[in-house]
Parts: C-alpha cells; sequence; structure tokens
C-alpha cells in the first residue's frame, strides 16, 4: 500500500514526476514550478513539445488555484487557453496566479521562460473546485 498523499501540496501525479516538474513556490494563489528539458521531451524540432509545455503550464495555474484554498479542496481543469510564443528550450519555469472566481471556480493565468528569461508560452484557465473523495 502506497503511503504517498492523495491530497494536499504532495499529492502523488506519476506523469508529473515522469516528467520531472518541480513546484518550488505555491502560497496565496501564486505558484511557480520548473522544468529541465531533457532529449525525451522534445518535439521534432528540438524544442519542449507542446504538450510538455501545456502540462507545465496547467500545473503552475492548478497550484495557483489550489494554494488559494491552503491545499484544502482538489481541482479539475475545466478550460484552458494556450499560446506558443517561441521554441521552449533549457530550463522553463512556469509563473501562475489566480485571478478570480469563487467558491466553486477559479481563474488562473500562467506563462513559461524559457533558459534566456524569453517568454515561450503563456495560458489562462477556469478550474473547479471539488470536495476531495
Amino acid at each position: 500500500m502506497s503511503t504517498r498523499p492523495k491530497s494536499g501540496p504532495d499529492r502523488h501525479v506519476p506523469f508529473i514526476e515522469h516528467l520531472g516538474l518541480l513546484r518550488e513556490h505555491a502560497e496565496g494563489g501564486s505558484a511557480r514550478l520548473s522544468l529541465d528539458l531533457r532529449p525525451e521531451l522534445l518535439n521534432n524540432h528540438g524544442g519542449g513539445h507542446g504538450g510538455v509545455v501545456m502540462t507545465l503550464l496547467d500545473s503552475a495555474m492548478t497550484h495557483a488555484a489550489l494554494s488559494r484554498v491552503a491545499y484544502a479542496r482538489e481541482v479539475v481543469t475545466v478550460d484552458m487557453h494556450i499560446a506558443f510564443m517561441r521554441p521552449a528550450s533549457g530550463r522553463l519555469v512556469a509563473t501562475a496566479r489566480a485571478t478570480g472566481g469563487g467558491r466553486s471556480v477559479c481563474f488562473c493565468e500562467a506563462q513559461i521562460t524559457d533558459a534566456n528569461g524569453e517568454l515561450a508560452a503563456q495560458a489562462m484557465g477556469t478550474f473547479r473546485y471539488r470536495d476531495p473523495a
């Protein structure tokens, strides 16, 4: 039987662990996550795969939404809009913040900067809160 937490800031999500996402900060409706791109996370053009970039944005916004309620609830992604600005490379840093919402939903924004500090992608999302199972 696993002793890994199923809820809270350290909940176990195998896919996130597989990618190597690192949560650096998550508190009061803001979050910062990072990822060092590896060859297996690149697309055929040598940049960060779009799915990896989208997952990093989604995870950052999720932590922003969860930190807004001190991880007392869970969230599911309802909607997400992404703009890819440039190919992502090197170490990626995603910063996110909750921008509004209420008891049942949270609106968030996030952006990713690459190893050169350039904006690589940005997103907006809607997240539905739910009580832990």
